[in-house]
């Protein structure tokens, strides 16, 4: 070693969680050292939500004008493939100098360019520095799995941190898994002119509702998306350009390209973990709802922790850490206001229970509400009429909200909000939106809920014509 550190707070991976904590804590006085082995910004900015949400929003301009209506004429866009890839990287590199080395080192970070490695319960060492801390966060995040499909390995597929070097359209792309990258990237990739087949072994869209999966899966399938269901590939084979999938029914797909979306797998391979007392099982690091694991000293958020495999989810979990690191405040885990959305056309958003496991664990003490999209206003205005939002009401809160719409990852906002501050659903209906707007789905849900015991109780309507008479 030719260097040692002392700090406070010693981070593992600059992705959303760990530039999270590095960020607070050191702009509140601690010793911050962050350790990044790859690129700053993690899988997220890189590799994750910011170019698959580019890629999307390019296909989202060729399909208007395919699709036409409304007194346009459609046409058949003309698609450049390498510059919606060029739109993706420079929307990277625009968000980028957020994440950089230079911003964390302007705020006060010590950044360490290298791999992290523990030689101790309070020892990391990272390249040629040995670090001592009080405190450790390990949000070194997830990578994704490859499952052991006979012939894969010797087969040239694409996962999400290989697909953004693509610059040539696949002519016909196949994807094995149908969760909710897989799904947004067989929409992209049709709506940019290739040939999609996605594969998954159970249903598409599995863990979501059922009701609002199958709006969104008949949406891809109308738009030539090939989605099969039940198809568990047995054998991989081919070469670059023409590959093979076979299913143990003894069906086979052939495609260009494939895509492993297959799920994902926790990057902990490099940390040596024993040597720190850290425990581990398949989905990650062992935590408690404080987020610490078997070491005290060491905590782990993200997707590290097992717990989600979401941004601001992460984002959360950094905020917990923080209290506690640097306060001394216990802050326990809540996931019960944690929203997910899936972002194809129409979109998918949940928050809280489904109506599924409501039940499950209300029993029949729940009332569901279910309000269509073509009920409002704003998605008549534009020409969207499949889809709804659920809403799962117990004791007069929503305990869960379903949705199946354009945006809908835009319209689960105010039940984020209700649901954390653990609001009556009274409150919902109190809220003025703009008119005409898609969010004015969550306030016809609230009202919807309430409209049975106002116009239709006998008691109401008796207080009512009493008052009527004796007013002035």
């Amino acid at each position: 070693m030719t260097g040692q550190i002392k700090a406070d707070i010693c981070i593992i991976g600059a992705g959303s969680g760990g530039l999270s904590v590095a960020a607070g804590a050191a702009q509140m006085g601690a010793r911050v050292v962050l350790v990044e082995g790859a690129a700053m910004g993690g899988d997220c900015l890189n590799v994750g939500c910011v170019p698959s949400k580019a890629l999307l929003a390019a296909a989202a301009r060729a399909q208007t004008v395919r699709a036409g209506g409304m007194g346009v004429a459609p046409m058949e866009p003309q698609v450049d493939y390498a510059a919606a890839m060029a739109h993706v990287t420079a929307t990277i590199a625009a968000i980028a100098p957020h994440d950089s080395q230079a911003r964390f080192e302007g705020l006060g970070v010590h950044v360490i360019r290298a791999w992290g490695r523990f030689v101790g319960p309070d020892a990391l060492e990272a390249g040629d520095t040995l670090i001592a801390a009080r405190r450790f966060v390990i949000a070194t995040g997830s990578r994704p799995a490859v499952p052991g499909i006979p012939g894969l390995k010797g087969v040239p597929f694409l996962t999400n941190e290989t697909l953004w070097a693509l610059r040539e359209l696949p002519e016909h792309l196949l994807v094995l898994g149908g969760g909710p990258l897989g799904m947004e990237m067989a929409q992209a990739h049709r709506r940019l002119g290739s040939r999609v087949t996605v594969l998954d072994g159970g249903h598409a869209l599995g863990r979501d509702d059922p009701e609002a999966a199958a709006v969104v899966l008949a949406a891809l399938r109308a738009e030539g998306v090939e989605i099969v269901e039940g198809a568990e590939v047995t054998r991989a084979s081919g070469r670059a350009g023409a590959i093979t999938l076979q299913t143990g029914d003894g069906r086979s797909f052939e495609g260009s390209h494939l895509l492993v979306a297959a799920g994902r797998a926790p990057n902990v391979e490099r940390l040596n973990l024993p040597a720190a007392g850290v425990k581990t099982d398949a989905r990650g690091i062992v935590t408690d709802a404080r987020l610490r694991s078997s070491n005290r000293r060491i905590f782990a958020i993200g997707d590290i922790a097992g717990r989600g495999q979401f941004t601001h989810l992460a984002g959360y979990h950094a905020g917990l850490v923080v209290r506690q690191a640097l306060f001394a405040l216990p802050s326990r885990l809540r996931d019960d206001h944690i929203p997910r959305a899936t972002y194809t056309d129409p979109g998918l958003a949940q928050i809280g229970l489904t109506e599924v496991e409501a039940r499950e664990k209300h029993g029949g003490k729940i009332t569901v509400v279910k309000v269509p999209v073509a009920g409002n206003d704003r998605a008549l205005a534009q020409g969207h009429r499949d889809g709804f939002l659920k809403l799962i009401v117990h004791r007069g809160r929503a305990v869960g909200v379903t949705i199946a719409a354009p945006d809908a990852g835009e319209i689960i906002a105010p039940f984020a909000l209700g649901l954390a501050a653990k609001l009556k659903l009274s409150a919902y209906t109190s809220a003025v939106y703009p008119y005409p707007t898609l969010s004015e789905l969550s306030k016809r849900a609230a009202s919807a809920y309430f409209s049975p015991k106002l116009f239709e109780n006998p008691w109401v309507k008796r207080g009512v014509r009493l008052i009527q008479r004796l007013l002035p």
